[in-house]
C-alpha cells in the first residue's frame, strides 16, 4: 500500500497553469507576487508555466475557486495546449479539489501541494524524509474520496454502498494508523536530537534563519568553510546543518536552517517543529535578507511572524543584507530620469536601514564575498558579548 500514497513527480518538465484570486484582503499587486513566487514554486519542481489566470471576486466559489466564466476560460486553454497540470495560489477544500478535476480532467494542485512535492523531493535524511511523509498524510488524509470516485456505483440509498466508498474507510485506517507511526518515530528522532543538542558543549550557538532562497547556505559555506548544498532554487535545504565555526579566538556553533515561505501548509510548519527546535534553542540569529528581491520587507515580515510563533523573535538578532551585487545591477540598469522607479543607493539604504532596525546590520554579498570581514566583525562581538553572559566564568582563548 506504501507506494499508492507516495507524492511523486515526473522527472520530465511538465506544462502548467497558474490561478489565483483578487479579494479586498489581496490586491492585485500582491496576487502578482505571490504568482511570481507560485511560478518559482512550479519551476523547482520542474514544471513550465504557460499561463496565469486570475479573477477579482469577493471571496472564493466554495464550488470552483473561481468563477464558472473564468473555469471555462481555463478548461479551454487546458484543453487546447494540452496542459498537464493546473496549480492554484491558496489551498483548497477536497470538493474544490474533486471538482476542478472533474472539470478540468487533468491533474489539479494547491500551493500546499505543490510545496509538500518540492519538499519530498528535496528530503535528504531520514528525519527530513520522516517530517515530510507526515505532512504529506495529513494532507491526503481529508482528500481521499477523490481517489475513489472511479469506483463509485451510485450515490446514496441502502444497499447502495459502492466498493469505493469501503475502500475509502480501508484507506483512512491505514493511513491513520501509518500518521500514529510517523509521529512515534518523529518522537524518537526529536529525543536523539535533543540529546545532540545538549551534549555540544558550552559554546555559543547562532541560527541563519531567513525567507527561502536569500542565499543563507552560500553563507554558511563561507562561514563554516564546508559545502552545503546550495543553488538558486526554492527550499534548496531542507535538513538542519549544524557546524563548529572560530572566529578569530571564538568558537560557536553555526546552523542553517530550512527557509520560511508565505502560506506554508500548516501540516508541514507541525511536521518540522523539530527542525525548527535550532532556531527556539539558539542563542544568537543571523536574519539573512536578499535585498535586491523588490518584496525584502514583505519576506521580512514574513520572517518575523513565524519567529514570533516559535518564540524567537526577541532573541538577539544580526540583521544581513545579502546580494548587494545584485541590487546595484538593478540600480544600474534604471534610467536616472525615471523618478517613479528611482531606487535608494547602497548607501541611502545602509543609512536607513541602520537607523531603523535597532540591530546590528550589515550588507554583504556572500557569492561575490564582498563585506564578508566586516560581518565576521559583527558577529565577533556579538557572540563575545552573549558568550561572557551566559558563560562568565569560561575563558577565551
Amino acid at each position: 500500500m506504501k507506494e499508492k500514497f507516495q507524492f511523486t513527480s515526473e522527472q520530465k518538465q511538465e506544462t502548467c497553469i497558474l490561478a489565483g484570486i483578487i479579494t479586498q484582503h489581496q490586491t492585485e499587486d500582491q496576487l502578482t507576487e505571490y504568482l511570481d513566487e507560485l511560478e518559482f514554486l512550479a519551476q523547482t519542481a520542474g514544471a513550465i508555466t504557460l499561463k496565469r489566470f486570475w479573477q477579482k471576486l469577493p471571496h472564493p466559489n466554495p464550488s470552483t475557486f473561481l468563477g464558472r466564466g473564468k473555469i471555462e476560460e481555463m478548461k479551454q486553454f487546458v484543453k487546447e495546449n494540452d496542459v498537464d497540470m493546473v496549480i492554484f495560489d491558496d489551498e483548497l477544500s477536497p470538493s474544490q479539489l474533486r471538482n476542478l478535476e472533474k472539470i478540468f480532467e487533468t491533474k489539479v494542485l494547491d500551493r500546499s501541494n505543490l510545496i509538500l512535492d518540492i519538499f519530498a523531493k528535496r528530503a535528504r535524511t531520514a528525519h527530513a524524509r520522516t517530517q515530510v511523509e507526515l505532512a504529506q498524510y495529513q494532507y491526503l488524509l481529508p482528500r481521499l474520496t477523490r481517489m475513489w470516485t472511479h469506483l463509485e456505483r451510485q450515490k446514496g440509498g441502502i444497499g447502495m454502498r459502492g466498493p469505493g466508498e469501503t475502500q475509502i474507510e480501508t484507506d483512512r485506517r491505514i493511513i491513520l494508523d501509518k500518521i500514529a507511526l510517523l509521529k512515534e518515530k518523529l518522537k524518537k528522532i526529536d529525543k536523539q536530537k535533543a540529546t545532540q543538542r545538549k551534549n555540544r558543549g558550552q559554546l555559543v550557538r547562532v541560527a541563519l534563519v531567513g525567507y527561502t532562497n536569500v542565499g543563507k547556505s552560500t553563507l554558511m559555506n563561507i562561514l563554516s568553510k564546508s559545502e552545503v548544498f546550495a543553488e538558486n532554487k526554492l527550499f534548496a535545504t531542507l535538513d538542519t546543518t549544524v557546524r563548529k565555526v572560530v572566529i578569530d579566538n571564538l568558537p560557536f556553533l553555526l546552523s542553517d536552517t530550512v527557509g520560511f515561505i508565505r502560506k506554508l501548509p500548516h501540516h508541514l510548519i507541525e511536521s518540522f517543529k523539530s527542525t525548527l527546535d535550532e532556531v527556539r534553542e539558539a542563542d544568537v540569529l543571523v536574519h539573512v535578507v536578499d535585498v535586491s528581491h523588490p518584496q525584502f520587507e514583505d519576506h521580512m515580515a514574513t520572517v518575523n511572524e513565524t519567529l514570533k510563533d516559535l518564540n524567537a523573535l526577541d532573541k538577539p538578532t544580526i540583521l544581513v543584507f545579502n546580494k548587494i551585487d545584485a541590487y546595484q545591477e538593478k540600480i544600474n540598469q534604471l534610467d536616472p530620469t525615471d523618478l517613479e522607479h528611482h531606487m535608494p543607493t547602497l548607501d541611502e539604504m545602509k543609512k536607513t536601514w541602520m537607523a531603523k532596525s535597532g540591530q546590528p546590520t550589515v550588507f554583504i554579498s556572500a557569492a561575490k564575498k564582498i563585506n564578508i570581514d566586516e560581518l565576521k566583525k559583527v558577529m565577533y562581538n556579538e557572540i563575545k558579548s552573549m558568550h561572557l553572559s551566559i558563560y562568565p566564568h569560561k575563558l577565551l582563548w
